[in-house]
């Protein structure tokens, strides 16, 4: 009972603690922020899918890590201050339009060529993506756009005014290049959201630009000029100046993007390939490969009539609410900003929303919501032009600007399902139908009155919303049709082989509803595993996370398996 001596503490043999085993859902957790064998990182911040190229399943907001975070945040920044650049003169139209004695239809010419200067360059992008990567390719707009923002200063005419509005214009390929960057960091089932949060507090520079420049800059540098007595008229010099602050910050970010950001979640693409860990992509094929979808261009066509409503909303909502309620300059570009600002969320909601619907009623719930948003959209772009007073204009616009942003991010919600193979493609062909609707909607400004120009431009957004009806992509449901699954080539004649009792293997595979159900997995043949551990390191096979607590890598036989926790799977 008492203690005892030291001589027998000596002759005691030592006791090693062996910690016990972490439970089960800690090793799943672990395994889930775990690098695939080709990544240049060994774990992630985020929970990672390795069967979708290591994409995150998560969205931390408020982390910098690289690379799925801080490629999300350095994606809807340089979205931002490439809109904030290309927008920077919008609200300084009319003054632009009083120092040079410029027309209304000169005015809307210069509009006209600042959404069709990304056209091309949107489709050129989305491809540039695929082979480059987003970083390169969000630098590259960046300072393309942000240099001649720097020089608007400079434009004496109305070519000049033209042909410096186009070549800024390219700015809005930043958009291909955001909604990319985050469609490779995040898998699809959380693309939506997260494509358009990107995407809404991108757009947030259009809004941002309205007030900031109109509202701020402008009267700021006309007191400035005023107070200093500078020889000429403080308006004139003072919009001739406001556009060096977005131009510079546009510029600056550059940097940033290049030195400091990934392509992938598994690095950058330049490397990789030189490692032989990515195949260098046909041009030709992937353009191909997009264009031949019919989805392609029913989501082109729907895109138009909601980005494009929002390129033409922004150029003309200042201009608009100066001559039909007789505003200045300052007071018009305050309340045009209110369309723009309603992207902190409204934008996020409709890919948020869509997310929703697709986790209830899978791809039919995400048409569904994608009817809905362009339908109502259209008609509030009715009721903000038959509205008569200044209250209810402004109602009308945001409650209008809601369903527009939602509308966009429904869009993007879906287009990751297309062709995952070439999503950069398909991304910069659809986001060109934006510029394309904003172009045929700026020239009814241009032609017409305002009120009947937004008129005719909701009626067009609510027809074409049942194109959503028409959408039918291969593996997934329609709003119409029921979901077509390719047979594989061990299934070939078994969908249409009759059992005897008048149903093929399709329909004995449908559920309730006309819903398929799974077949069950084979059972794996011996000769798929890999003979020695040699094979095992020389193959790299990916290591993907599953529901299991504990997943087992056979290497001579499927009686001999180990925990993957414990198998080394080579140098990364």
């Amino acid at each position: 009972r008492g203690r005892p001596p030291a001589a027998c503490l000596r002759r005691r043999p030592a006791v090693v603690l062996v910690p016990p085993p972490a439970p089960p859902h800690v090793l799943e957790e672990m395994q889930m922020h775990e690098a695939s064998w080709d990544s240049k990182y060994v774990t992630y911040a985020c929970r990672v899918d390795q069967r979708q190229d290591d994409r995150s399943v998560e969205i931390a907001l408020f982390s910098m890590a690289r690379p799925h975070m801080r490629a999300f945040h350095y994606a809807w920044l340089s979205f931002f201050f490439a809109f904030l650049a290309w927008f920077a003169i919008t609200p300084l139209l009319a003054e632009v339009q009083s120092s040079l004695g410029l027309t209304k239809e000169q005015i809307w010419t210069s509009s006209i060529c600042s959404v069709a200067g990304a056209v091309v360059t949107r489709c050129m992008s989305g491809l540039f993506c695929d082979i480059y990567g987003a970083r390169w390719m969000s630098a590259v707009v960046l300072f393309i756009c942000g240099v001649p923002t720097v020089l608007t200063g400079a434009v004496n005419t109305s070519a000049g005014l033209s042909v410096l509005r186009l070549v800024t214009g390219i700015g809005g390929s930043a958009f291909v290049t955001c909604q990319y960057w985050t469609t490779t960091m995040f898998t699809k089932e959380v693309a939506g959201t997260a494509n358009a949060l990107a995407a809404g507090w991108g757009n947030l520079g259009g809004g941002v630009s309205q007030i900031f420049v109109g509202s701020m800059l402008f009267p700021l540098f006309k007191w400035i000029f005023t107070v200093s007595g500078a020889d000429g008229d403080p308006a004139d010099l003072s919009w001739r100046v406001c556009c060096v602050i977005p131009g510079l910050a546009c510029t600056v970010f550059t940097f940033f993007v290049i030195r400091s950001s990934d392509d992938s979640p598994k690095g950058n693409y330049n490397k990789r390939k030189q490692l032989g860990l990515m195949q260098k992509p046909s041009a030709g094929k992937h353009i191909t490969a997009a264009l031949r979808d019919h989805n392609t261009w029913l989501l082109l066509i729907q895109y138009g009539c909601c980005f494009g409503v929002e390129l033409a909303t922004t150029n003309a909502a200042a201009l608009y609410f100066q001559g039909e309620f007789e505003l200045g300059t300052e007071a018009a570009a305050a309340l045009a900003s209110t369309f723009g600002f309603m992207n902190i969320f409204a934008r996020g909601l409709g890919g948020f929303l869509s997310d929703i619907s697709n986790a209830y009623r899978g791809m039919r719930g995400r048409l569904c919501w994608q009817l809905v948003c362009f339908f109502l959209e259209g008609v509030f772009v009715m009721v903000f032009a038959r509205a008569r007073t200044l209250a209810g204009a402004i109602s009308a616009l945001m409650t209008f600007s809601i369903f527009v942003q939602g509308a966009e991010g429904s869009t993007f919600g879906i287009v990751p399902y297309l062709n995952p193979a070439v999503t950069g493609t398909v991304a910069g062909v659809i986001g060109a139908g934006g510029n394309v609707g904003a172009v045929i909607f700026s020239i009814f400004f241009r032609q017409m009155e305002y009120r009947q120009a937004f008129f005719l431009m909701g009626a067009c957004t609510s027809a074409i919303s049942f194109m959503s009806l028409g959408i039918w992509i291969k593996g997934y449901e329609g709003l119409l049709f029921q979901r077509r699954i390719p047979p594989g080539p061990d299934e070939e004649g078994r969908g249409t082989a009759d059992d005897g009792a008048g149903r093929s293997g399709a329909a004995q595979d449908a559920g309730p509803g006309g819903r398929q159900r799974k077949r069950p997995s084979e059972a794996p043949s011996h000769d798929k595993y890999p003979s020695s551990l040699e094979e095992t390191c020389e193959t790299k096979p990916p290591l993907s996370y599953v529901s299991t607590h504990v997943t087992t890598r056979t290497f001579a036989s499927p009686d001999q398996a180990v925990p993957n926790q414990v198998i080394a799977e080579g140098p990364r």
